[in-house]
């Protein structure tokens, strides 16, 4: 399949509800970068910033969606679009939830700041009691 053929899928929605939907999300994300012809170096930074976001939609948010699309910019550079979104309680304070060392929860606080330097874009709308969208595109290389 040519990533002109992949783009024309449109987004496709996995649901983040249980255990179980962590490793299909990631499954899922692995395979559109390799058909979308990622190297496996940016394969396995795009599933790494993927797992992180669902672990978060999962866990902090009450479960969630992840969205997934093969894009192609105006350049034709052909990249993977992740937006992952809960309806939790939001993040109050987004400067410090990017900081590293900070969490919230047991893990090494690595999380949101880790996750914006394994990918190219990186946007997070969030707002006390308005659950959390993060959005992320990593291009091809």
């Amino acid at each position: 399949m040519l990533p002109d053929e992949l783009t024309d899928q449109g987004p496709r929605e996995h649901s983040v509800r249980a255990e179980e939907d962590l490793l299909s999300a990631r499954h899922a994300v692995r395979a559109d970068a390799v058909a979308a012809g990622f190297s496996i170096v940016d394969q396995t930074k795009i599933v790494t910033a993927a797992s992180e976001l669902v672990r978060n939609a999962y866990i902090h948010g009450g479960g969630g969606t992840m969205t997934i699309a093969i894009v192609r910019d105006g350049r034709g550079r052909v990249g993977l679009n992740l937006s992952v979104r809960d309806e939790g309680p939001g993040i109050a304070d987004v400067d410090q939830a990017m900081t590293d060392g900070f969490s919230t929860g047991a893990g090494l606080g690595h999380g949101l700041g880790g996750t914006r330097r394994l990918v190219d874009e990186f946007t997070i709308d969030t707002a006390p009691g308005k659950g959390t969208t993060v959005t992320v595109v990593r291009w091809k290389r």
